[in-house]
């Protein structure tokens, strides 16, 4: 059998490692998810929980809360408005930007996750990250922060050592 190239190329590939990470979490997600008889992608729950927690948003801001580009943040809210979960309206102070709202279904679906689902998959994931869970969302997040103040492309060695 081939060898894992991702997992051989170490840092090389880190980012295809993580999101193949991410796949297989939102996977076994969803897996939960149904079992529970809800049958949304995964990665709109995020969405869900922003609006929740901070109320009406624009679209700008839910891709910034939630760290995706706007045009991904757009696709989400317009199938999530398509399920219903979310209306989308012209803010009112700028015709330009539009507000999202959970609907009274959104709503009512964040407020069953929180209660049936979302202990579930957190416990289960802590489960999976043993002892060095809370290590290890430290340390994503100082991977995080070090690309915002620094990207990568500012990490290299190009002008000191051309190849």
């Amino acid at each position: 059998m081939p060898q894992d190239i991702v997992r051989e190329l170490g840092f090389l590939t880190l980012g295809t490692r993580l999101r193949r990470l991410g796949e297989m979490l939102q996977a076994s997600t969803q897996t939960i998810m149904q079992h529970h008889g809800i049958d949304l992608p995964a990665a709109h729950y995020p969405f869900l929980a922003a609006l929740d927690r901070n109320g009406s948003l624009t679209v700008g801001e839910l891709a910034d809360v939630i760290g995706i580009s706007q045009p991904g943040a757009t696709r989400t809210i317009g199938q999530l408005a398509q399920a219903g979960l979310v209306t989308v309206a012209v803010s009112d102070d700028d015709q330009r930007r539009k507000q999202v709202s959970l609907t009274k279904a959104g709503q009512d679906l964040v407020s069953h996750s929180a209660r049936v689902v979302w202990p579930r998959v957190e416990v289960a994931v802590q489960d999976l990250c043993g002892e060095f869970g809370n290590t290890f969302l430290d340390q994503l997040g100082a991977i995080e922060n070090g690309l915002k103040q620094r990207p990568l492309i500012n990490r290299t060695q190009e002008d000191k050592d051309p190849l």
